[in-house]
């Protein structure tokens, strides 16, 4: 009994300790969505003819051998593989498939107005606002730091989203530095 109970308060210690360096929850980004100009490499497993890189449309399609025409843009590379996976299994039983994304470019962000460095901004993770503004070389002499505005499409619809450079510097009102999506424009007037 007291080698179960020993063994219990172990496990419950190693738990601990484990969970202490997971990542936070409450932060947890979404995964990546494929869209165009991503490349990205297909490999269907002991199938050399279909190991190919393939580059997303700018409609979001591609096209593989077997499967012909996929959607690929708005997916995950999970959910594209599996859509690869029953596009094949129809030719080859059991396939075991394999997407990886080589190299991203969809995940654009624009800094329009008073930074030192505006322009298209190709973001290989996700990034938040004062990451995007820190890219563009940050806000220069005549920026109005306080009156920054995302622009972002929602289905269609353009809305725009307050952000104080100012307060978010200083610790405070930091929902604004919201992660930003691709196609967002950050304006610095």
């Amino acid at each position: 009994m007291k080698n179960i109970i020993k063994c219990l308060f172990i496990s419950v210690a190693l738990l601990n300790l484990s969970t202490s360096f997971a990542a936070p929850t409450q932060n947890h980004v979404p995964a990546y969505l494929l869209g165009p100009g991503d490349l990205l490499e297909i490999s269907v497993w002991k199938e050399e003819g279909l190991e190919k890189q393939v580059l997303v449309r700018p409609d979001g399609g591609i096209t593989f051998p077997l499967v012909g025409e996929l959607q690929a843009g708005g997916k995950t590379a999970t959910q594209l593989q599996q859509a690869l996976v029953n596009g094949i299994k129809k030719f080859i039983p059991d396939p075991v498939i394999t997407v990886s994304v080589i190299k991203i470019n969809d995940n654009k962000i624009f800094v329009v107005g008073k930074v030192n460095r505006p322009g298209e901004f190709v973001a290989t993770h996700y990034m938040d606002v004062m990451q995007a503004l820190a890219m563009a070389g940050g806000l220069n002499a005549y920026a109005s730091s306080n009156n920054i505005k995302i622009l972002r499409r929602v289905n269609g619809k353009e809305t725009a989203l307050p952000f104080e450079y100012d307060s978010v510097a200083q610790g405070e009102d930091l929902q604004q530095n919201i992660i930003l999506k691709s196609g967002d424009v950050v304006v610095v007037p």
